[in-house]
């Protein structure tokens, strides 16, 4: 099966090429959709029989590579259109495909209608063969094209309705933030393809080489500018702090578009290349401990800014950034099997959510049309009391929720838990453990507590739109349930494949099968850690491991149950509190004025530059240039243009005056 990987990235293609080409002539919408959908299951289908003949190998037999045929040749660099299968890739492509697969699905009934719907698959199409490439590339350059191939389509899916103002400026901020962390990506490539060439002529940027080269590679150094290069391609991607602010303005694309860029695809791409590159992260401590505060710094400002938003695709944007946040922190310390663990819970409960919340939109704008009032479908304010009329989508809501918010049984509470535990437990930051624990601890907390006031507002209570359109409210189709349905299935039992070893002893000796899985990707970091780390990695006993866990939960209950007391037994408060803390809520509502402080920073500066030079140079010297030329030809012309008058009678004063001037200068000289 392995020799099949190839036809992964081809169907989505094939999609691309025949709806791109095709589908403005076949216009239904049923066989555009069918299309696109069939394309990516076709590549889950593959996906999953590699999995299986993966898992059915030994542990040092768990990698292939298929090159397809030499890319680039110049000199002693060379690269390859090859893919590369070992444990992580076919676990990215599981989670890309698998749900990729229902968000287009899902597409199919969300988008009914809408103009351009050829337009919107061949993105969706082309968005998951660029993720695909990404993952499957046996080599960085390959890897940075895919990373491109995002990028590019990130810009198409967010300005989908290019009609708008406010999408079309949201592309835009998108694609400019993502190309300045793709510098550094660039940069790193650069760096560490020429250090291990130049110094050990170890001309190379295949994984695998460079994976069997790491031992040439110094502790901290060099490493550590090729590292953070590589870490701020990854914070534009991943939507990092300080590059993050494009992806919560990401939410003007349609819904489904924002579930597959916030769950399955392009965030996940800075946390998937951290953990290809771990070879390399590994040897420079300084870069680990940036990686580390940075997550876990992003993990808690993005989930204030979340307890204060109304507009519900915000939340979930603000609650992605900050569950990126958590995923990072386990880059940092080391922990890249609880990142990936993350990665993969994260793409069910937060496609989920955001699946759900278009059918809540769905819903709320079917209604207010109806009515034709132009209150706005995606704020909580509007609704309330939706359970009652959207039991699927309610129960599958609050399914993802509770996993979200890392209560045990549930998906999210295995991975959350293992990346907190590492935080406090991993050798690498000493006393700096204790911050980052307590950090990710007090984030999860607003994380319960923002998602059930989500909850609250959205599904419990009174619905607070018009009379009249209540009785319009409805359920979605079972194109949108389904996926729905399916997400939220997996949001529950998803974790399970990697119960941490404390609790799987409870349960009667159940392995951590992810760990197990992974382990071939990780050994050598691993190895390296224990090496370097010996003497000083402390040793905490399991009662310590129970007790943080506990204070998790019970962090994350005493959340949930602020919620509940301010959403539904008291809804009153909520106004109270902002009215006596204003300027807070202000500044929270508002973001703490991050995007005020770009535009006064960076924006602003850029467009003055750019009309200075528009105004000085382009118009005074460019203009000036071009405009006087054109006069000066003008005004030869001009005079010249009296010599060939068309009149008969000039041309015979013309001749006489050129006969006396002959004659004269014969006569005279």
């Amino acid at each position: 099966m392995f020799e099949y990987v190839w036809l992964i990235p081809l169907f989505p293609l094939i999609g691309v090429v025949i709806n791109g080409l095709l589908g403005k002539k076949i216009k239904n919408e049923t066989v555009i959709g069918g299309i696109g959908s069939l394309m990516v299951f076709g590549s889950f289908l593959v996906s999953c029989g590699i999995l299986i003949e993966l898992i059915s190998r030994p542990a040092e037999e768990r990698v292939f590579e298929k090159v397809l045929f030499t890319w680039i040749k110049s000199g002693n660099f060379n690269a390859e259109i090859g893919f590369l299968i070992d444990p992580l890739s076919a676990l990215m492509i599981m989670v890309v495909t698998g749900v990729g697969f229902l968000i287009h699905v899902y597409s199919i009934g969300y988008m009914h209608g809408e103009e351009g719907f050829y337009r919107y698959f061949t993105y969706l199409n082309l968005f998951t063969f660029s993720m695909l490439l990404l993952v499957l590339g046996n080599n960085l350059l390959l890897m940075f094209v895919g990373w491109e191939g995002v990028g590019l389509c990130s810009y198409l899916l967010i300005g989908y309705y290019f009609h708008k103002k406010s999408a079309g400026d949201a592309g835009k901020k998108a694609f400019v933030m993502n190309r300045v962390g793709d510098f550094g990506f660039l940069l790193g490539l650069f760096t560490l393809y020429w250090y291990l060439g130049h110094t050990h002529n170890v001309w190379t940027i295949n994984f695998r080489e460079l994976a069997a080269s790491a031992h040439l590679l110094p502790v901290g150094g060099v490493v550590t500018i090729i590292t953070l290069c590589f870490f701020l391609g990854a914070t534009g991607k991943s939507a990092q702090l300080p590059l993050y602010t494009w992806l919560p303005d990401a939410m003007e694309g349609p819904t489904p578009v924002s579930a597959l860029i916030h769950a399955a695809t392009m965030v996940t791409a800075g946390v998937y290349m951290i953990g290809r590159l771990n070879f390399v992260y590994i040897r420079s401590h300084e870069t680990m401990m940036v990686v580390a505060i940075v997550g876990a710094a992003t993990a808690i400002f993005a989930a204030t800014i979340g307890t204060a938003q109304n507009d519900i695709k915000r939340v979930l944007a603000y609650s992605t950034v900050s569950q990126l946040g958590f995923m990072f922190l386990a880059m940092g310390v080391g922990a890249f099997t609880a990142g990936i663990f993350h990665l993969m819970t994260h793409a069910f409960f937060k496609a989920c959510l955001f699946l759900g919340s278009g059918s809540v939109i769905h819903s709320m704008h079917h209604a207010l049309h109806h009515i034709h009032s132009h209150d706005d479908a995606q704020d909580m304010r509007n609704m309330g009391g939706l359970k009652k009329v959207m039991p699927i989508t309610f129960l599958t809501f609050l399914v993802s929720t509770i996993a979200i918010a890392g209560i045990p049984g549930f998906s999210g509470f295995f991975s959350k838990d293992e990346i907190l535990w590492q935080a406090f437990a991993n050798p690498l930051h000493g006393d700096l453990n204790l911050i980052l624990w307590a950090t990710g601890a007090i984030a999860a907390g607003f994380t319960a507590f923002y998602m059930f006031r989500l909850v609250f507002m959205t599904f419990f209570g009174e619905c607070r739109i018009k009379e009249k359109a209540k009785s319009h409210l409805h359920e979605s189709p079972f194109v949108i349930t389904f996926p729905l349905i399916v997400l939220g299935i997996l949001a529950i039992v998803g974790g399970y494949v990697g119960i941490p070893k404390l609790i799987g002893n409870v349960l009667g000796g159940i392995p951590n099968y992810l760990e197990h899985y992974l382990e071939p990707v990780f050994k050598g970091s691993t190895d390296f850690m224990a090496q370097q780390f010996a003497h000083g990695a402390a040793h905490h006993s399991h009662a310590l491991e129970w007790g943080l866990m506990g204070v998790s939960v019970v962090i994350a209950l005493v959340g949930i149950s602020i919620a509940f007391f301010l959403y539904v037994a008291a809804p009153s408060i909520p106004a109270k509190f902002t009215a006596a803390f204003p300027a807070l809520h202000r500044a929270v509502y508002n973001k703490w004025y991050v995007d005020e402080l770009y535009d006064f920073l960076f924006v602003n500066p850029c467009k003055a530059l750019g009309n200075a030079l528009w105004k000085g140079f382009d118009v005074v010297v460019v203009d000036g240039v071009v405009n006087g030329v054109a006069t000066i030809v003008k005004g030869i012309g001009n005079a010249l243009r009296n010599i060939q008058t068309g009149y008969v009678h000039n041309y015979a004063l013309g001749m006489t005056l050129g006969t006396v001037v002959i004659v004269a200068f014969y006569l005279f000289r």
